[in-house]
């Protein structure tokens, strides 16, 4: 039977720098792309922490940060048009600062 070790087998012979290099191509292949947002989506979002705001409702903010989405869940503390972002505190009371220019969605939560 045949035991084929793919890639290690071929480290052996590669230099160091080869190895970084295919080891930082390989989580680059897991990045994901930003989303492009129109300005009526935008317009939703502004609303929606008005509201939110307002009306200390809890909300879902999915956003974009180091290649990858994240998501927190919250009440909106503060919102900073001058620093352009947006200050939630999470369930735990920690205080998160998101750019406005990272965010992807708003939803409120039940």
């Amino acid at each position: 039977m045949i035991r084929d070790r793919g890639r290690i087998k071929w480290t052996a012979m590669m230099l160091p720098e080869h190895v970084k290099m295919l080891r930082d191509w390989a989580k680059e292949d897991l990045w994901e792309s930003p989303k492009e947002l129109d300005e009526q989506q935008l317009e939703e979002f502004n609303e929606k922490v008005q509201v939110a705001k307002a009306m200390n409702r809890k909300v879902t903010i999915q956003y974009y940060v180091g290649h990858h989405y994240k998501t927190i869940n919250g009440n909106i503390r503060s919102f900073d048009t001058l620093q352009n972002d947006i200050q939630v505190i999470n369930e735990e009371g920690d205080v998160h600062s998101i750019p406005l220019a990272a965010i992807t969605a708003i939803e409120y939560m039940e």
